[in-house]
């Protein structure tokens, strides 16, 4: 964004560079071998574990725990990808507390579960530094398929297939592949680069091509994939912000919050990235938390998240809740924006009603308040942007899947944010992606789907 246009608030370096590395370091760094060792003894390795069942992949979780402990992180490791290939990942952004540890026995006879999101890590990260891929190619099988989108649905789906032995294409419209990964999750959940080189380590299983720059519906048809590949796999995601429909949302200082965390997720220098004094993000969910707290880190004095339901209907976790509070992120419930106040083309304040919930329907009161800004950021959802002809749409707006993510064209499968069914979550997109790979290959081949769980 041009520093001329921007408002007299928003300026560049509100902290200096040491100030800022510190607050950008690692969230959640890794545990050594010690520290893994005694996580892992603290599982009870239950025979019918609540962990794998809250895992949207449903990795073993008590296998690869007890692996650690026992010392093989490197069967751990292979545990955890065989469901999950993104388990690196994964790792370090799921909703942990949510999932898998929120199930844990241990967390409900203690409140205190095993820590089987930093255990994943130690395990797939070690691996990984290894270099090379842990997985072979099967033998050729002569069938192409097109995965459109490069995020963690349509690396999951192409990976399974490439190692069934078919040839795969992924076209994403972005300059960079990864999707979320790369350009949606805050910067201090995953440091020095890792949604990159989870990408090239998983490409080196061989088998995949990546065309960036390419957008269905710009560049690619859909008619068009289905002419030359045996089958196609959309996992688009969601390509749309929801509008505030409220006055004042055009003003120039008024952003989405994904732009902001892409923007920041891709600058070589954060001192040169501008932030305002006053910054209002209107919305619950994760995105919402990753502005705000990111807001925080890069200088901003006064940052409020504002949600129009209570705290208990929030998308972001209570973890991820009280991490932005640690981070001095005010966050007011129960009120919903109906003007941005601003003057000569930039926002000055907002002003919000607050809200009351009847029949599960949120609706505004006669009673309000302002909030000064002098930066807006919005994350209120995102929708599917320009869906292909011929797909059938559920009332959501997403695609119909079954759930082998087949849609209503034979021949097209989607997984992911763009599909309707699960949590918009990069584990449920990962298992989503898989699931379709199986079903792919089963219909091009005849072979028995392998699926964990």
């Amino acid at each position: 964004m041009s520093q001329a246009r921007l408002s007299p608030g928003i300026v560049p370096g509100r902290l200096t560079a040491e100030e800022l590395a510190a607050n950008f370091a690692d969230v959640a760094p890794p545990l050594d071998r010690h520290e893994a060792q005694v996580a892992a003894d603290r599982c009870y390795f239950c025979h019918d574990a609540p962990c794998i069942t809250a895992c949207p992949t449903a990795i073993d979780i008590p296998l690869f725990i007890r692996q650690i402990a026992t010392g093989t992180p490197d069967a751990a490791a292979m545990t955890i990808f065989h469901a999950n290939i993104l388990g690196g990942m994964c790792a370090r952004v799921c909703p942990t507390e949510t999932l898998c540890e929120g199930a844990c026995v241990r967390m409900e006879s203690e409140g205190d579960p095993v820590r089987i999101g930093a255990l994943q890590r130690h395990a797939t990260d070690g691996l990984m530094a290894q270099g090379g891929h842990p997985f072979r190619r099967a033998a050729p099988t002569g069938k192409r398929i097109a995965v459109v989108g490069a995020g963690p649905a349509g690396l999951s789906c192409a990976h399974r297939l490439a190692a069934k032995g078919h040839e795969v294409v992924v076209f994403d419209r972005r300059d960079k592949p990864g999707g979320l990964n790369e350009y949606g999750i805050a910067s201090y959940k995953t440091v020095n680069g890792f949604a990159q080189a989870e990408v090239d380590w998983l490409m080196a299983i061989g088998g995949i091509t990546i065309e960036t720059g390419k957008a269905l519906g710009r560049d690619l048809t859909l008619q068009a994939l289905q002419d030359r590949f045996d089958a196609v796999f959309l996992g688009i995601g969601l390509g749309a912000v929801n509008a505030l429909r409220a006055e004042g949302e055009d003003y120039r200082n008024v952003r989405d919050a994904i732009d902001f965390i892409a923007e920041l997720r891709q600058a070589e220098d954060r001192s040169a990235l501008p932030i305002g004094r006053d910054v209002v993000v209107i919305g619950g969910g994760m995105t919402a938390v990753d502005a705000a707290v990111q807001a925080r880190l890069l200088g901003a004095e006064n940052v409020t998240m504002v949600y129009r339901r209570d705290r208990a209907q929030m998308g972001a976790s209570q973890h991820e809740q009280d991490h932005a509070a640690s981070k001095g992120v005010r966050i007011i419930t129960g009120a919903a924006p109906v003007a941005v106040i601003g003057n000569d083309g930039a926002a000055e304040a907002v002003q919000f009603a607050y809200t009351a919930v009847s029949d599960g329907q949120v609706h505004l009161t006669g009673n309000g308040f302002r909030l000064k800004a002098d930066q807006v950021f919005k994350a209120i959802g995102q929708r599917l942007g320009g869906p292909p002809d011929r797909l059938q749409l559920t009332k959501t707006g997403k695609i119909a899947v079954t759930a082998s993510g087949r849609t209503s064209i034979a021949g097209v499968w989607a997984g992911g944010d763009c599909a309707a069914g699960g949590d918009d979550l990069t584990v449920t997109a990962v298992a989503e992606g898989r699931d379709a790979a199986e079903d792919i290959d089963a219909h091009l081949t005849g072979r028995t789907p392998e699926i964990p769980g």
